[in-house]
C-alpha cells in the first residue's frame, strides 16, 4: 500500500483505512469522495456499509468490500450501533486498521474505546486542506449542510477555525 497521509496530514506507515456509510455518502453528494483517495489510497468497507451506500453511491474500485471473518465481538454488540457501524469497527480491528472513517458519536466513543483512531467527515475535510487537497472547506461545509448533512453551529465554526478560513 505505500505510505501516505493520517488525519493530521503528516505520513505514516499503511494500515488499512476502514470507513461507516456516512462519510462516504457525504462526500460523494458534494463531489468530493476522491478526497478519500487522496488521503488513505485503498479504502475498506465491511458488507453491511456495502449495503447501504448501494442505493446512492457507484463505489470506485478504490474502496474495497471485506468481509468479516470473525463473529462481531461482544462489546460491540452491547454497543446497540447500527449495522453498519457495528460491521465497521469489528473491520477495522480485525483488519488492525490505522484509521476508522465514522460520524456517528456512539460509534466514534467505542472505536476510541477500543483504540481504533478515528476521522470524521469534516476531520477528512481539515485534513484534505492541510494537504492542499482543497483550496477552502467552507464551500464543502455549505454543500454538506444543503445535503442535510448535520452539524452544530458551533462545530461549523470550529472547522472553519481549525482550518484558518474564520
Amino acid at each position: 500500500m505505500g505510505d501516505r497521509a493520517d488525519a493530521s496530514g503528516s505520513t505514516m506507515i499503511a494500515r488499512p483505512v476502514v470507513s461507516n456509510a456516512s462519510p462516504i455518502i457525504a462526500l460523494d453528494e458534494i463531489g468530493r469522495l476522491s478526497l478519500m483517495q487522496q488521503l488513505f489510497g485503498t479504502v475498506l468497507i465491511p458488507p453491511a456499509v456495502a449495503v447501504e451506500v448501494a442505493p446512492s453511491v457507484t463505489l470506485p474500485p478504490w474502496i474495497e468490500q471485506r468481509a468479516l471473518t470473525q463473529a462481531i465481538g461482544p462489546m460491540v454488540l452491547r454497543a446497540s450501533l447500527g449495522p453498519g457501524e457495528s460491521e465497521t469497527i469489528s473491520l477495522a480491528l480485525e483488519a488492525r486498521a490505522g484509521l476508522a472513517i465514522l460520524d456517528d458519536r456512539p460509534a466514534r466513543r467505542l472505536a476510541l474505546a477500543l483504540s481504533i483512531p478515528i476521522i470524521g467527515t469534516l476531520g477528512l475535510l481539515l485534513a484534505a486542506k492541510k494537504r492542499k487537497l482543497l483550496p477552502a472547506i467552507k464551500p464543502c461545509l455549505d454543500d454538506l449542510v444543503r445535503h442535510d448533512f448535520w452539524i452544530t453551529l458551533n462545530l461549523y465554526d470550529q472547522v472553519l477555525r481549525d482550518a484558518s478560513e474564520k
